[in-house]
């Protein structure tokens, strides 16, 4: 599918552009849209568009549709070489560090001559900032936080672009002549959040006949070695993958082994070692280096006396222990879900109806949908007023009326203001089936002062969920400062669910938070924050969280029928 990643990069990067030269919001919407549609498409792009599929998908209109073919005819986009040369090269670079804006980027760029993120660092060091209109001394130590930032995770994606990646080139693979078996392994193997290149093993009898078919692969960028034993290669998207080419019978170690991590792989090998045995990555070999047939994972561990330990769990945080003692749980799976609880719809800032959603949610088999649009504080994302909160509850009494297998709820995501209280009355509040609590402002407070803040939302007896807890992005933004330990001790005196927001750029709660939480007994949602019926899928990350997280069905809300989960939704109501 490397038509579809590379035509999706080169249309965000003219939304990018365009926000840069100050155009149209709407008509950088659309290429933002259309860049996420195609990353998600199943198909081939040529198939799309020959199948005619194209004209009838929402926002492929005629300018974007002749650049989607004049892409498959040429392989270029002369709208995108155009606008590039249009734009100094350094802007593009400079509104990748976190909190720097296209209008200041291009502030920068024009009063202090800056040419590169290294100059902007030296500049921002040398206090050159200070006496820039719109900047000060704040600002400056921001740009600083950002660049640090952004040199952490230089090289690093979301688990949301690397894993459906991985599977398609697994799939790719798979259809090779004399390939016997393919897994994806490595940190997406794992469900980390982020992951820094693609793991692939691969098992046939002739692995090094392979090389020049893998090479050859749609959308490589490079070779960047080849051998009978590995090949790597760099994508157009950016990411390194690396296939390990193997025998049948080597597979399952090799596929163990590299899945890590390196901290389980140290506890393993000293478990091992305490009873006469050596585990690498050829195998498992007895004290007499007498080496033992190892026909898949499970039996791997069985051999070692343990049961199987879940890819996920595997990050030296005492499964093994767990694992010996038959404790391990069983852990949550996407087919637990009855329903999801934090869902935005056109009446603030989601682009699909409440309609298009209810109706998403029961084509994947769900009971119920809890509509959660933004409270009146949140302008930016058009939060309701009280009278379209009753507007809104009217159409949802009308569908749960039309369809009574189906319940959509009434929620709302209430802003947390800087004292703790919440931006509507609890008169308010109580007409909501339940109530998520999120901050989305004033992210620099003191730990102290956050911590503060969120507790005393946390006692208010209509807050059912406490939303996105530490408010990080990823690869973008780090959580503000707060005392999570104390939140989630909150949360588990005054019984209040904690969300694990499923959004790809979220991930928060954090799964080794997630871990703890399970430990002090609280209740968990995971819920996609969807904005429009494609973002219903964003499920699927939030189990993969929750399942590295330590998380059975049994910890997490929304796995309960429709009629359990809204009780517990409302438990601290009176």
């Amino acid at each position: 599918m490397a038509d579809n990643h590379e035509l999706a990069r080169l249309f965000e990067e003219i939304a990018t552009l365009l926000e840069l030269k100050g155009d149209n919001p709407f008509k950088i919407r659309a290429y933002q849209s259309a860049a996420r549609f195609l990353e998600e498409l199943d198909e081939e792009l040529p198939a799309f568009v020959a199948s005619g599929a194209m004209e009838k998908t929402k926002g492929f209109g005629q300018a974007i549709g002749q650049k989607v073919r004049e892409y498959l005819d040429t392989g270029r986009l002369s709208f995108y070489e155009d606008l590039k040369a249009s734009v100094p090269a350094v802007l593009f670079e400079l509104v990748s560090i976190p909190g720097l804006g296209p209008k200041k980027a291009l502030q920068l760029h024009e009063k202090l001559h800056i040419t590169s993120v290294g100059e902007l660092e030296y500049a921002c060091r040398e206090n050159r900032l200070i006496g820039l209109p719109g900047f000060g001394a704040k600002t400056q130590a921001k740009l600083l936080q950002g660049i640090e930032y952004l040199k952490k995770h230089q090289g690093r994606f979301l688990l949301s672009e690397a894993w459906p990646l991985a599977e398609k080139i697994a799939d790719f693979l798979r259809r090779l002549p004399g390939v016997d078996r393919v897994e994806v392994a490595g940190s997406i193997r794992r469900r980390m959040e982020t992951v820094k290149d693609i793991d692939i093993v691969l098992a046939s009898d002739q692995p090094a006949a392979l090389q020049q078919l893998i090479a050859g692969m749609p959308g490589i960028q490079q070779v960047l070695s080849q051998g009978p034993a590995k090949v790597s290669l760099k994508l157009v998207t950016g990411i390194n993958v690396d296939i390990r080419l193997v025998r049948p019978e080597e597979m399952a170690t090799a596929l163990h082994h590299l899945t890590g991590s390196k901290d389980h792989h140290i506890a393993l090998r000293g478990w091992a070692k305490e009873r006469g045995l050596k585990i690498n990555e050829y195998g498992l070999e007895a004290a007499a280096e007498q080496r033992l047939a190892v026909q898949d994972e499970p039996r791997l561990y069985q051999a070692l006396g343990l049961p199987f330990i879940p890819p996920e769990l595997r990050e030296g945080m005492g499964e093994i222990q767990a694992a010996a003692a038959g404790r391990l749980p069983e852990l949550v799976k996407e087919s637990d879900v009855r329903g999801v609880l934090h869902v935005h719809t056109t009446y603030s800032d989601g682009s699909s109806s409440l309609a298009e959603l209810a109706a998403a949610a029961q084509r994947r088999g769900w009971q119920y949908l809890g509509i959660t649009d933004h409270s009146r504080t949140a302008v930016y994302a058009r939060g309701l007023q009280l009278e379209t909160v009753l507007e809104q509850r009217r159409e949802i009494e009308r569908l749960n009326e039309a369809n009574p297998q189906f319940r959509v709820l009434a929620g709302i995501e209430s802003d947390i203001l800087a004292d703790g209280s919440l931006d509507y009355p609890d008169a308010v509040l109580a007409e909501f089936d339940f109530v998520i609590a999120s901050v989305h402002s004033f992210f620099r407070l003191s730990e102290a002062d956050m911590t503060q803040r969120i507790v005393t939302a946390l006692s208010n007896r209509y807050v059912s969920i406490l939303g996105h807890p530490t408010g990080r992005i990823l690869l973008a933004r780090e959580g503000y400062a707060v005392n999570l330990d104390a939140v989630l001790e909150a949360a588990a005196a005054t019984g209040t669910i904690v969300e694990i927001n499923a959004s790809p750029y979220r991930l928060d709660l954090d799964w080794r938070w997630c871990f703890k939480a399970r430990e002090k007994g609280l209740l968990l949602a995971v819920n996609p924050d969807a904005h429009a019926v494609d973002e219903l899928d964003s499920v699927r990350f939030g189990i993969a969280t929750a399942r590295k997280g330590w998380l059975s069905a049994g910890d997490i809300v929304n796995t309960r029928p429709a009629r359990e989960a809204w009780a517990l939704l409302r438990r601290k109501r009176p």
